[in-house]
C-alpha cells in the first residue's frame, strides 16, 4: 500500500513538473518577446531599362548586405501576434547590368525597411517548437544615395559635375515564415525567411530614370527573451 502511494505521489509530481515545464515555455496572450540577432538581405532585382540618352538595355542590379537586427512581438491571443522587426540600416551597392554589366559599381544606397506583421503561430501555447506565418506592409526607406565615377562615365558626368542619384521610397507587401523554439520560461531562439514585394524609381541629375522591382529576400536569426 505504501509503495502504491509512493508511486501515485511520484506520478503526480512528474505530471506537475511536466505541466510547469509546458507553462514555462508558453507564448500566451499578453506575452512580449524581444529578440536580437542578424539579418541577411538579398534583393532579387528585376530592372527596367534606363531612359534615353543611354545604351539600349541599360539596367541595374543591387548587392546583398548583412546587419545586426532584432524585433519585438506581442501575443494578442495564444495564436495571433503582432511582430515588428528591427534592424540597422542596410547599405547596398548598385551595379551595372544588361548592356553595362561590366561597368562595376554605379553607386550605393542605404535601405531601412520598416515592417509590421500580423502573425499566426501554430501549435498550443505551451509547445516549445512553434512555426508561424506572417503577412504585413513594408515601407522601404531609401536614402543617402551616392553616385560613383563609373555612373558619371556612362551618363556624361565629369569630376567637376558628377552625376547625382536619388531613389524613391515606397510601400510594399511582405510575407514571413518562421520558427520559434523556447528553451525555458524566458529564453528562445527564432529564425525566419521574409519576402518583400517593393519597387523603386531611381532618378539621375541628368534627367534619366530607371525603375526596378527590388523584391528582397531576408533571412533572420536571433535569440530572444519573453516577459
Amino acid at each position: 500500500m505504501k509503495t502504491k502511494l509512493h508511486s501515485i505521489a511520484l506520478v503526480s509530481l512528474l505530471a506537475s513538473s511536466l505541466a510547469a515545464a509546458g507553462a514555462a515555455q508558453a507564448q500566451t496572450a499578453g506575452t512580449w518577446m524581444l529578440r536580437g540577432g542578424v539579418t541577411h538581405l538579398m534583393p532579387d532585382v528585376d530592372s527596367g531599362n534606363m531612359t534615353a540618352p543611354s545604351l539600349p538595355n541599360t539596367q541595374i542590379d543591387v548587392g546583398n548586405d548583412t546587419r545586426l537586427s532584432g524585433g519585438l512581438t506581442y501575443m494578442l491571443t495564444n495564436n495571433w501576434a503582432i511582430d515588428l522587426p528591427l534592424a540597422l540600416p542596410f547599405k547596398h551597392d548598385i551595379v551595372g547590368a544588361g548592356a553595362i554589366a561590366g561597368a562595376g559599381t554605379l553607386g550605393t544606397v542605404k535601405a531601412l525597411p520598416i515592417t509590421v506583421f500580423m502573425q499566426y503561430r501554430f501549435a498550443e501555447a505551451n509547445t516549445a517548437l512553434r512555426p508561424y506565418l506572417g503577412a504585413g506592409v513594408t515601407y522601404s526607406k531609401l536614402y543617402d544615395e551616392t553616385g560613383s565615377a563609373a555612373l558619371s562615365g556612362i551618363t556624361g558626368g565629369s569630376p567637376s559635375n558628377p552625376t547625382l542619384l536619388s531613389a524613391d521610397s515606397r510601400f510594399g507587401l511582405t510575407l514571413q515564415a518562421g520558427l520559434s523554439y523556447s528553451f525555458n520560461e524566458h529564453w528562445f531562439v527564432d529564425g525566419a525567411v521574409v519576402k518583400s514585394f517593393v519597387k523603386t524609381k531611381a532618378t539621375l541629375s541628368t534627367g534619366q530614370t530607371i525603375e526596378a522591382k527590388l523584391n528582397p529576400v531576408a533571412v533572420m536569426v536571433g535569440v530572444g527573451y519573453k516577459f
